[in-house]
Order: structure tokens, then C-alpha cells, then sequence
């Protein structure tokens, strides 16, 4: 993989902010959008432009046939089973309100218990919480570095679990959890299970197949892919049943005025209103650009960036890491000053100085300050562009990091 020659297809890495060079760690968050991605929506709106399934003339085929095969793209890409299985949605967050709401009104009763556990996303907890039944959510114990076992797994287990939600990356510490196990125990109970990947997807090889899920989600944006479009994957038997959350113009073939309703196959029945068209199109391109590196390269050299970090940082005392043994790109941490932690968000304040993007804060994750008895953190997460001299730069950054120094950039 050569890196250099890949930083070469993201214009954005020639830009600056606060008049250095731009070194970007915030891939957890958003990833930054190479040239083929960009021109693959700029295509769109250049020479396309119409909308998708609405006409009967040239251009409006076109379109067609660009956005069903993205879908189709984004099929192989995780390896589902028919390319009816992916239901375009504006993201993770989207899909996992609509997984929870469809399966709590068809498939759960009140007092039904959805497990998750307390590293999780907000979309992955706070939609059963606002569910339409009293709907139970029980927590799977995190052992003693964050991580998810089964062994703590099978503890929380009882007859009244009927959905397991989880993400397979945690956005926060960057454990893997054992999604394929824990499938395999739940299907043998009747147990429903939605994977959250919007943290695995952009990293490694996606089988959905094989985890034997029975929904995920993804983000395009987290992966080098536009803002505003991801999926639902969902077994067919599954989606054939669900009622759309939605409704409106494509996903029904018609209606009368007495509300009686014929819906369209999945999945459209699924896409009511016009879909982000251009972003559909540039995901795809972004699945195209992620299969020719490679996931298992992109995730070795990740891991190969944050092993590097941690060496160049085991000398400095004052800085706490909380997830040195998760492989993965993520490292989250605080820094100290005479044993005094720093605000976080003033320490990414002070690295915006030095044009170091890092996220600060609870990471939308609200439950896991409790569990590390830290207010917040700071967020460090490569990808496949980021380079060991841009490490080398914020290690730097970090060793001039105090109390003083963060305050001082405020006046």
C-alpha cells in the first residue's frame, strides 16, 4: 500500500488549518472524500440530474441503472445474500430507529429485554428507550478493558431477551466484539440481532453472511463516502415482513382514499421520497476505492499506525490511554498535568494550534464516562492516509501540552 501515492487522491490534504499543514485524526467520526469519490457525484449533477425510477426517457434510465446498481455494489460489498436486502437510509443512526421501531411493532411485547451495553452509540440505546412499549434494556458488563465476552454475554441472558443490539467496533475504545458468537447463541434462542458497523464497515471485510446477523447498519460517510447515506441490510425474510416506517411517493404501487395501501417489494417499500441520489452513486465509488486497497490492509496499517503511537508516547507519564490493547486505529485518551487532567476539549483546542484535528468530548457514546470514571476524552483515529511523520508531528504537539499552554490559546 503506498500511502503516499493514496494522499494524492484527497485534494483536502493539501489544504491548511490554523496555518499548518491539515493532519486529520478524526476518521471515527467522518473520513475525508477522495477524487473518484468527488467526481463521481459531481457526475451526477453534470450530466444526470434526474430523478430515479420517476420517468420513462433516456437520461431517467440512466440514473436508474447507476443508482440500482450502487445498490448492487453495496451488496458485495458486505456480502448479503440479494441485492433487495440493502435499504438505502440517510446513515447508521437512521437505520437503527428503523430496525428498532419496525421490529418493536411487529415482534416485541411489553417487557420485552433488548440487550446492548454501556460503550454503545446513542442510536444503538436511546430508540428502544423511546420505544412504543415498555421495552426493557439491559446492559452486557464491559470486563476490565472495555471489551464485550461471551462469557459476560451468556450472564445477561435470560427468556425474556429478544433483541440483541450492538456495535461490532466500539466508536470509543475500539474492541471487536464477538458478533458471530454471539449471533449463534441467539439464534438458538429466537433472539432478533442488530449490528451496529458503522465502525467496522470503512475497516474490515464485511460478511454478513457468515455473522449470520439479522440487520446492520452503515455510515458511507465513515468510510471515504459522501454525508447523508448509508444502509439497512436485513434478511429478506425479515424485510418481506416488516412494515415501512415511511410513506409517501415510490414505495407504494397505489392506494385509495380509504387508506387501503398495496406496498411495492422490498426494498422500496422502504424508500418512500426521493433518495440522495448523487450520494447513493458516490457511496458506491467509495466501496470500489475501499475494495481496491484492501480492508486487511487498511486495517494492518491502522493498527501498525497506533502501535507506532504508543511507542512514541510510553515515555510521557502524563498521558492516560484507555484502550491500548483494542486492535484498531483508535486511540482515546487524556492528558495530565501534575496529575491534574486537562479539559479535553481545551487539549484539542490547543492541537487545532498546531493543525491536528482530534475529537473531544463523550464521543456520542453517554453511557461509558461512567464506566472509565472520566468526564470525557480525547479521540485520536487513523486511517488509511494518515502517515507516522503526522504521528510524529502530534507527538510533539502532546509533549507541549499544559494547563498553561491550553489557556493561553483562549486569550
Amino acid at each position: 500500500m503506498d500511502v503516499n501515492k493514496i494522499r494524492e487522491d484527497f485534494p483536502i490534504l493539501k489544504r491548511t488549518m490554523s496555518d499548518k499543514p491539515l493532519i486529520y485524526f478524526d476518521n471515527s467520526a467522518t473520513t475525508l472524500k477522495p477524487q473518484p469519490v468527488i467526481d463521481a457525484v459531481t457526475h451526477y449533477y453534470t450530466y444526470l440530474g434526474a430523478n430515479a425510477h420517476r420517468g420513462d426517457y433516456e437520461m431517467s434510465g440512466q440514473v436508474d441503472s447507476e443508482f440500482e446498481g450502487a445498490r448492487k455494489v453495496a451488496q458485495k460489498f458486505i456480502n448479503a445474500k440479494y441485492p433487495e436486502e440493502i435499504v438505502f437510509t440517510s446513515g447508521s443512526s437512521m437505520g437503527l430507529n428503523e430496525a428498532c421501531i419496525m421490529i418493536t411493532r411487529q415482534y416485541l411485547q411489553d417487557g420485552d429485554v433488548v440487550l446492548s451495553c454501556e460503550s454503545e452509540h446513542a442510536s444503538s440505546i436511546l430508540p428502544w428507550m423511546k420505544a412504543n412499549k415498555k421495552i426493557e434494556i439491559n446492559y452486557i458488563p464491559l470486563d476490565e478493558q472495555g471489551k464485550i465476552t461471551i462469557e459476560n454475554f451468556k450472564k445477561t441472558l435470560n427468556d425474556k431477551v429478544k433483541v440483541v443490539c450492538l456495535a461490532q467496533v466500539s466508536n470509543v475504545l475500539g474492541f471487536c466484539a464477538p458478533i458471530k458468537e454471539i449471533t449463534k447463541i441467539c439464534h438458538e434462542r429466537n433472539i432478533l440481532v442488530v449490528c451496529d458497523g458503522a465502525q467496522s464497515t470503512p475497516h474490515l471485510k464485511i460478511d454478513v453472511q457468515d455473522l449470520d446477523v439479522d440487520f446492520f447498519v452503515m455510515s458511507a460517510h465513515k468510510m471515504c463516502g459522501p454525508t447523508g447515506i448509508g444502509f439497512l441490510y436485513g434478511k429478506k425474510k425479515y424485510l418481506d415482513e416488516l412494515e415501512p416506517v415511511f410513506y409517501g411517493g415510490e414505495s407504494n404501487a397505489r392506494f385509495d382514499a380509504k387508506g387501503n395501501i398495496i406496498l411495492k417489494d422490498t426494498p422500496l417499500k422502504f424508500e418512500s421520497g426521493t433518495q440522495p441520489i448523487e450520494a447513493v452513486i458516490g457511496m458506491a465509488t467509495a466501496m470500489k476505492y475501499i475494495e481496491a486497497i484492501g480492508q486487511e490492509n487498511i486495517h494492518a496499517y491502522e493498527v501498525e499506525l497506533k502501535q507506532y503511537f504508543l511507542d512514541q508516547i510510553k515515555d510521557m507519564d502524563n498521558i492516560v490511554v484507555y484502550n491500548k490493547e483494542s486492535e484498531s486505529g483508535i486511540v482515546t485518551f487524556n492528558v495530565l498535568d501534575n496529575g491534574k487532567m486537562i479539559f479535553s476539549q481545551d487539549v484539542a483546542s490547543f492541537l487545532n494550534t498546531k493543525g491536528i484535528a482530534v475529537r473531544s468530548g463523550q464521543h456520542c457514546a453517554k453511557l461509558l464516562p461512567d464506566v472509565l470514571n472520566v468526564n470525557s476524552t480525547i479521540r485520536a483515529s487513523f486511517y488509511f492516509y494518515n502517515t507516522k511523520e503526522e504521528i510524529d508531528t502530534f507527538v510533539q504537539a502532546l509533549k507541549e501540552v499544559n494547563l498553561k499552554n491550553c489557556v493561553d490559546i483562549f486569550f
